[in-house]
């Protein structure tokens, strides 16, 4: 996925009219309005791999997992994102200007790509992390078996990282990613990663 800047400053009213009447997903953060370009195989297997591992592990209790379809909001940032797995427990909390977009997520998964990954790891982080109902953002990286957790604790936010033979846990839903597994079975065959 690679994502295009706009070239003025958007109101969000704007930016959910365009996104009505598009066949092509969008991104909205502080009046700028960035297109998203289609991805790879390897990064729509990364995201449907994930959104699986948790679906599997939530099984049964109050979260429920839900794909790239669904739009967040941060309200505190104006940002309107578009995560690639998002966990929300409990009833939705809607976006009071479009009621398809929700606004309380637990957990937010993104794929990392080489168009996006600064992007991801800079303004989009720093607005994930002003959600007050977010407790875990997790980054999967495209290029190597590494999976990057944001995880909420106390007052502040740490950083967990979990490489080949390790675990990462997303401790605000009870949830673990074996990351060898998750690399072997979460892409298409063929596909290469290095292997670190």
């Amino acid at each position: 996925m690679t994502l295009t800047a706009g070239v003025h400053r958007y109101r969000y009213c704007d930016y959910l009219a365009l996104e009505a009447s598009s066949n092509v997903k969008h991104e909205y953060l502080r009046g700028e309005i960035y297109g998203m370009a289609g991805g790879t195989p390897e990064h729509a297997a990364l995201s449907a791999a994930a959104a699986a591992r948790l679906s599997v592990q939530l099984q049964g209790g109050p979260c429920r997992v839900y794909s790239s379809d669904l739009r967040v909001r941060v309200l505190a940032t104006d940002m309107a994102a578009y995560p690639d797995v998002t966990a929300i427990c409990g009833p939705i909390d809607r976006d009071p200007d479009s009621p398809v977009t929700a606004t309380n997520p637990k957990v937010v998964v993104e794929v990392l790509s080489d168009g996006t990954v600064d992007y991801d790891l800079g303004d989009k982080l720093a607005s994930y992390k002003q959600i007050p109902t977010l407790e875990a953002a997790v980054f999967i990286a495209h290029d190597r078996r590494e999976i990057i957790v944001w995880a909420r604790e106390g007052n502040g936010w740490n950083r967990y990282q979990a490489g080949p033979g390790q675990i990462a846990k997303v401790a605000a839903i009870g949830c673990e990613i074996e990351v060898n597994t998750f690399y072997r079975d979460g892409l298409p065959p063929g596909a290469a990663l290095a292997r670190d």
